[in-house]
């Protein structure tokens, strides 16, 4: 097992790549009586249209949401119940581009794992118990499609993506996941549930070498063909630059989004991912001009932030919250945006916001879930978190002019409102 001691941040990292493809990465903490275990796979909400036996497949929209959701039942009962039994504190969750599922225990941690690695690699579905599902998820549904806060960002990303699956509502809708069956599940598992797209992240006081042994002998000894993937193909404009929708809200809210180059995976992918961070803390933090201007004309309140994400083909760099005048608030966004992009560039802010955010984010790997989550998003995108401090040192202020000279623009905005149902508003799509 290969070992990288990483100084600068204190840490150290043990990794192999098993026979059958599965990544193992391990970061010992001894004497520390909780342990963590994270297993993930490559696969999420936009892997919708894949290759599996030379054949283009088109799932149904929530399809890996619903299988994270029935990945738990087994032929003798249910994990979730067998973990809690030893003592564990288990669950799930599905994103754009990744599913994973995990455990925290104090107590039985290899017979914990085993059981992790157990259900998640041998699948057990029914017509019966996938049936069943449908109603339990549509109700999970039609509690997120009512909530203001999903409804603007899912329409922001809709309005900026014409193709990119990443416009696809991670849960699917109450009609695709109608069309889910048990075959599905098992062909979407057959493809992405392999060793080889899957990488296991163990954080506590355990002992590498024991931890491979349990994953040499739990999963299967073969890990499958990389499987291609279509996310569609984008033009550089957005889909549309405005959308407005009445709900049941006291206070106006939007979203001003910005649609942005996405880069390469590799250093490349993270470099980015920090400039952009950076650059949002520069433009919209609360210690930034444009926020303090902002809050003093009464645009915006406490909960005005923003943030950039990307994911396989996709970038957005957004800003939010309530406002009175969303269309103020967006034009004073870009104008900032330009003057800072133009050369007028505060130093003593930058200088200020960089070492909170080094501070920020070294001390996140004192959360063994950040840690483990972290390390997974570099496999799977191909970089290394823990060169953070070597890669923020390479951010120059002229990367963050470019960033928001290039992206925050008005040919890349998209602006999502959610107004009351009262307001003299006009909805669009």
């Amino acid at each position: 097992m290969n070992v990288t001691q990483y100084d600068r941040i204190g840490e150290r990292v043990y990794r192999k790549k098993l026979d059958n493809g599965l990544e193992l990465r391990i970061v010992p903490r001894p004497g520390y009586v909780r342990k963590y275990a994270f297993f993930a796979t490559r696969y999420g909400g936009m892997d919708t249209r894949f290759q599996l036996n030379g054949q283009w497949l088109d799932t149904p929209a929530g399809i890996a949401h619903y299988l994270e959701h029935k990945m738990f039942d087994t032929e003798d009962g249910n994990a979730l119940q067998e973990l809690a039994k030893n003592g564990a504190e288990p669950n799930a969750f599905t994103s754009n581009a990744m599913t994973g599922y995990y455990f925290d225990s104090t107590s039985h941690f290899e017979e914990n794992l085993r059981i992790l690695l157990s259900f998640v690699s041998v699948p057990y579905f029914t017509k019966e118990s996938v049936d069943k599902e449908q109603g339990i998820i549509a109700q999970e549904i039609r509690m997120i499609e009512d909530n203001p806060d999903w409804q603007i960002y899912h329409r922001m990303v809709q309005g900026m993506y014409a193709n990119n699956t990443a416009r696809t509502a991670i849960a699917g809708s109450v009609e695709s996941i109608r069309d889910i069956t048990a075959e599905t599940l098992y062909r979407c598992h057959e493809a992405f549930y392999t060793p080889s797209n899957m990488i296991l992240t163990v954080v506590g006081d355990v002992e590498p070498g024991r931890v491979e042994e349990i994953a040499v002998e739990i999963l299967p000894k073969r890990g499958g063909a990389a499987v291609p993937r279509d996310y569609g193909q984008e033009p550089e404009g957005v889909a549309t630059h405005e959308l407005k929708r009445s709900m049941e809200v006291a206070t106006p809210q939007f979203l001003a989004g910005f649609k942005c180059r996405p880069p390469e995976a590799g250093a490349a992918w993270f470099r980015n991912a920090l400039v952009g961070e950076l650059a949002s803390d520069m433009l919209l933090g609360e210690s930034s001009p444009l926020y303090l201007k902002l809050y003093d004309d009464g645009l915006i309140n406490a909960t005005f932030g923003g943030d950039y994400e990307l994911l396989p083909g996709y970038a957005c760099f957004y800003a939010g919250g309530d406002s009175r005048d969303a269309r103020a608030v967006t034009d004073a966004i870009i104008q900032e945006a330009a003057r800072i992009g133009g050369g007028q560039f505060d130093t003593s802010l930058y200088d200020r916001l960089r070492r909170t955010m080094y501070g920020e984010y070294v001390r996140s790997f004192n959360s063994f879930e950040t840690m483990a989550v972290s390390m997974t998003e570099g496999y799977f995108h191909g970089y290394d978190p823990f060169l953070f401090p070597e890669v923020f040192e390479s951010i120059t202020p002229e990367d963050i002019r470019a960033f928001l000279r290039d992206n925050v623009t008005p040919e890349r905005c998209v602006l999502s409102e959610i107004v009351p149902i009262d307001a003299d508003a006009e909805e669009s799509a």
